[in-house]
């Protein structure tokens, strides 16, 4: 199969690596996408460069013209997914502990919304690779985190403290990692609808006020 390369222009004064192409209608962001697809109907262990290449109609080549490896597909799709949340928990710093939660919690289902192929793929991974093992590290991390902020909400007296805060904050996520099942974009409701919806839900068994 032939390949072309295309090379955009990279603006004067700035270190940007120009957009590259393999087959035409395949930059590196659409083959991201399309490979993540991939990985999530048929297993990630299960799909070798080879059996993607041939369900995306490319050559090995031209994967990686764009990546160097099935694996560093993989550290960018779960990347993707985790700088959201991880972003989620930055920009939400320096508010109460209550409204902090409610704010992490509808940024959580934004994220998930807008990536939700890659958040899909970050559920799923075992461990069984280091890009995996790092991947659980950060997401355990972000976990801790949100424990962190349910505690502080308890003793602050707006959550109740009958609920341990680790099992809260797994309840809590359980009801948003849920949403990778059903929720499909372009359906009757968006992100932000269902960001509150599932607000509504969730601390409203466990406000004391």
């Amino acid at each position: 199969m032939g390949e072309s390369t295309v090379r955009a222009a990279t603006p004067r004064g700035r270190g940007v690596e120009p957009a590259r192409r393999g087959r035409p209608g395949f930059d590196r962001a659409t083959l991201l996408d399309a490979a993540v697809a991939v990985f999530n109907e048929s297993g990630y262990d299960a799909t070798s460069v080879a059996a993607l290449a041939a369900r995306l109609g490319l050559s090995k080549a031209a994967i990686y013209h764009h990546f160097a490896s099935k694996e560093e597909i993989l550290e960018t799709a779960l990347g993707a997914a985790l700088d959201g949340l991880e972003g989620v928990l930055a920009e939400t710093g320096g508010i109460p502990p209550t409204d902090r939660l409610a704010a992490v919690l509808q940024g959580a289902v934004r994220v998930l919304a807008a990536n939700l192929p890659s958040v899909t793929l970050l559920l799923r991974v075992r461990g069984n690779s280091e890009i995996e093992r790092r991947a659980l590290d950060r997401r355990r991390a972000f976990d801790q985190a949100v424990t962190a902020i349910v505690r502080e909400a308890q003793t602050d007296g707006a959550v109740r403290a009958d609920v341990d805060a680790s099992v809260a904050t797994r309840l809590l996520f359980g009801m948003v990692n849920s949403l990778v099942e059903w929720y499909r974009p372009g359906g009757p409701e968006d992100a932000d609808g269902l960001a509150r919806d599932v607000l509504t839900v969730a601390l409203d068994g466990l406000r004391t006020r």
